[in-house]
Parts: structure tokens; sequence; C-alpha cells
């Protein structure tokens, strides 16, 4: 009531902000954290010149958001929510710590398909390539941002032209944070999920193929990397010949032996043991691969993989 009686006092609606932060996170305000939400989206759309109550706006929405995941409460982000953020997004551009908190929120929302339809709606794709051009350095907003374009591209009613111009955007942000494993998951996820809908051109199989190699190279040791950069690469190979020769003729070395290495680093856990199994499948596809695959003893490894993971 005291946020909605003084709507156009900016002071008060930062105050009432801060306070709604320091008790968010009580069990009692459970049952309030909608209307938390709709009247913090509220002083941030009447207030939207104030950098500073957006920048609290946006940190006390991430608090709702968290604890509405932590205790399971469902909260509805409809259309106003969506277009607020992109409102954000476009007005503070260059503002890094606040494109930070939206990229998360975005994040958060996006897997849900109902959201993710009104990111689409609203025309998302070129303000989440602007964001990633601008602040390629950022491990935080890479990370979000790869989020994002993974849970558009594998929602319904996709905009396949517009995600084709998030492909090489992608790759450079993989190629800028191939050490930061984190970072590099949620890339090679996006490039997986680009990848399925047919999004990349023939000159880009190659580069793409020899980047996720490289991504594995120096990430062999995190489970969800290998599986979704062998799932990645078996979609490039399922697509083209050339992701197959690069595959066994990279010039820093053959992707079977990185198979190799990473079924023996990983042979316990099912799911990479089974993504494995996916891209050897598309690898048998080519003759010049089986050969190389016989040279190095695959055979063996198949052998390993049938005795150790019959579900495989």
């Amino acid at each position: 009531e005291f946020m909605q009686a003084f709507w156009d006092i900016e002071e008060v609606q930062a105050k009432a902000i801060q306070r709604l932060a320091s008790f968010v996170r009580d069990e009692s305000a459970l049952p309030y954290l909608l209307t938390f939400t709709e009247l913090t989206i509220f002083a941030m759309k009447t207030h939207v010149d104030s950098l500073k109550l957006q920048v609290d706006g946006y940190s006390l929405l991430l608090e709702i958001l968290n604890e509405a995941l932590e205790q399971d409460v469902v909260m509805p982000m409809d259309e106003n929510v969506t277009r607020s953020l992109l409102d954000t997004v476009r007005k503070y551009s260059e503002n890094e710590e606040l494109i930070s908190l939206v990229c998360t929120l975005l994040m958060m929302i996006s897997a849900s398909e109902v959201a993710a339809e009104n990111l689409w709606k609203a025309g998302v794709i070129p303000d989440l390539l602007s964001i990633l051009r601008n602040f390629l350095h950022n491990e935080k907003i890479c990370f979000s941002c790869c989020g994002v374009l993974w849970s558009l591209a594998v929602s319904e009613n996709v905009d396949q032209a517009s995600l084709k111009s998030a492909v090489p955007v992608t790759c450079a942000v993989l190629q800028e944070h191939l050490q930061n494993g984190t970072v590099a998951e949620s890339a090679c996820s996006a490039l997986w999920a680009l990848s399925l809908q047919g999004c990349l051109t023939e000159n880009e199989y190659e580069t793409t193929t020899a980047l996720l190699l490289d991504a594995l190279r120096m990430n062999l040791e995190r489970p969800v990397l290998v599986k979704n950069a062998c799932l990645a690469l078996a979609s490039l190979l399922r697509l083209s010949e050339i992701s197959a020769l690069r595959f066994i003729m990279d010039s820093k070395g053959s992707g079977i032996n990185l198979i190799k290495d990473a079924y023996h680093l990983h042979f316990d856990d099912p799911e990479v043991v089974g993504n494995i199994c996916l891209l050897i499948n598309e690898m048998v596809q080519y003759e010049d691969v089986v050969l190389d695959m016989l040279s190095q003893r695959m055979d063996k490894l198949l052998s390993e993989i049938k005795t150790c993971s019959p579900s495989s």
C-alpha cells in the first residue's frame, strides 16, 4: 500500500525496494512473492531513468526468483515482464552491471516455454547478440546469454533466420572463454541447439568442429562440457562430411583420441558414455572415418563400452 500510494516519488520506491529485499527470504514472505514482483516491476517502469533503482530492482527480482525456485513456487513471467527486461536492456545497453543482472534474469525465466515465446515475440535475438559483442570479456554475461540462446533454440516456433546470426557470435564466445569451463559448457550447449535447428552454413562446419575439439581438449575433465560438446559434434557430423574429416584430421590431434580420453575419464558416467556413443554412431557414416577408427583400435574401446555399459 505504501508503494502504491507514492508511485511517483522515486525515493519512496527505492526505500521500499530495499525494505522488500531485507525480508524476501523470510517464510512469511512466500505468499507475497508475486505481489513483490509486480510492485517492483511497476516501480522500475515508472522510474526508468533512475539507474540505481533499476539495479536495486533487478537485484530484488533475482532474489525473488531464486527464492521461488528454492521453494518450488511457480512465478508466472508474462509478456509485461519480458518487455520490461528488454526495455531496460535497450535503454542501458552500455551499463555492464545492470546488463549482467538482466541477462541472469533472462536466462532464469527463458527456461519457461511461455517466457521463451514472449522473448521471441519481443525480438530478443538482436539484443542478445549486441550484448555479447559489447561484453565478450564478461564471463557472467556470456554464460547467461548462451543459456538464453539455448532455451530459445529448443523452444517451439523458432525463427531460424534470427538464430543463424547467433552462430558466429556464439563461436566468438567459446573462443574467448575456452579456458573457462562454465562459459564453455554454456556455449557448447548453445552451438548444439543451433546446429540441431540447421542454423550453421557449410562455411561454418569446419571451423565450428575445430572449436568444439579445442573446448574438449581444454576441459576434458568436465562431464557437462563433454556431454554438450559430443552432442554438438554429433550434430555437425550428421550434417556434413567436412566436419567428419576435420574431426579426424585436426591439426592439434585427432578427435578419436579425444573421445578415447573422454571415455576413460568418465566411463562411470552413463550420460557421458551415452553421448560418446551418439557421436560414434555419426562417425561410422563415413568410410574414411571408419578406417581411421580401425587403425586407432576403436573396436577395442567399443567392446569395452559394450561390456561395461550395455545400455549405451
